[in-house]
């Protein structure tokens, strides 16, 4: 990652849907889209970016478009780019995670840290006074916020990307789903073993299946360009490809390594636009290890 944009949240929130703002990830590597949904009653914060700074950044910007309207806080998943700014909230939100989430963030909280602060000198920057805080209230399975004339329906969907990947649906109307789907960039696949493990590659399909189903108006992704449910098809296609290859590749004698080698480059050129071609082999490895599909 050396000479890569500094991963900082910045600019400002863009109206995508009656209510429903993103901060832009402006393409920059580790940084999230950033959710702000105002109701009439209080709004609601998805995801922070990585560490104190932006969780600042983010939260004054939530301040500037919800005024003194209670805040509530959560994050689609516990990775570092995604939640390691919640201490800014920490007083001045309710933060809401599900038990997962929670649960996830004890487990391998201060190993992701120590992770990304290997990427590079300005990303180990951002992690400089961080503390990791627990949420103000845990769910299991679905919750829902009344903001005031607008819902929010907090959904456990995982184990898929990570063990406990939550969706955030707003008015059956917009749709984030974190990192169970970016735009043009191949799905991050967090799969090191024996360190972390918990990706669930056949689940993540049955739940971008189920997502495609909602048929929401906006999809937000949890980095790239905001779409419609055009990317959650194209995400599913790509992992059903990479999922049915490494099967019949490991069926046909072939080792991990070999299968991964060869999805990677049929996938290059299948999908030539898509960035973050490094996750491709992961994403094989996982398949490949899980076995025959059931």
């Amino acid at each position: 990652m050396s000479g890569a944009p500094v991963p900082v949240v910045k600019g400002e929130p863009v109206e995508i849907s009656d209510g429903v703002f993103v901060i832009p990830d402006q393409r920059v590597e580790l940084v999230p889209n950033v959710g702000i949904v105002l109701g009439e009653k209080a709004a609601l914060v998805i995801d922070t970016g990585i560490g104190p700074r932006n969780g600042a950044y983010v939260l004054k910007q939530a301040r500037r478009l919800a005024g003194d309207l209670p805040l509530y806080l959560t994050v689609t998943h516990f990775h570092p780019e995604h939640g390691f700014g919640a201490q800014a909230f920490k007083g001045a939100a309710t933060i809401v995670y599900n038990r997962g989430q929670r649960d996830e963030l004890h487990r391998k909280g201060a190993a992701y840290i120590d992770m990304f602060k290997g990427l590079s000198p300005a990303v180990a920057a951002e992690f400089e006074g961080i503390e990791l805080v627990d949420p103000d209230l845990t769910y299991d399975g679905q919750a829902e916020i009344d903001l005031g004339g607008r819902t929010a329906v907090l959904r456990t969907v995982g184990p898929a990307h990570t063990a406990s990947d939550q969706t955030v649906l707003i008015d059956d109307r917009v749709l984030f789903g974190g990192d169970l789907f970016e735009t043009r960039i191949f799905p991050i696949a967090p799969y090191f073993p024996p360190y972390d493990a918990d990706l669930d590659g056949a689940r993540w399909i049955t739940v971008l299946d189920r997502l495609i189903a909602l048929d929401a108006e906006v999809v937000v992704p949890g980095h790239g360009e905001v779409t419609d449910t055009s990317l959650i098809r194209d995400v599913r296609d790509y992992l059903t490809y990479v999922r049915d290859e490494a099967g019949r590749l490991r069926a046909s004698g072939a080792s991990a390594d070999e299968a991964a080698a060869t999805i990677d480059k049929a996938a290059r050129a299948r999908w030539s636009t898509w960035e973050r071609p490094e996750w491709i082999s992961l994403a094989a490895q996982a398949y490949y290890a899980a076995g025959p599909a059931s």
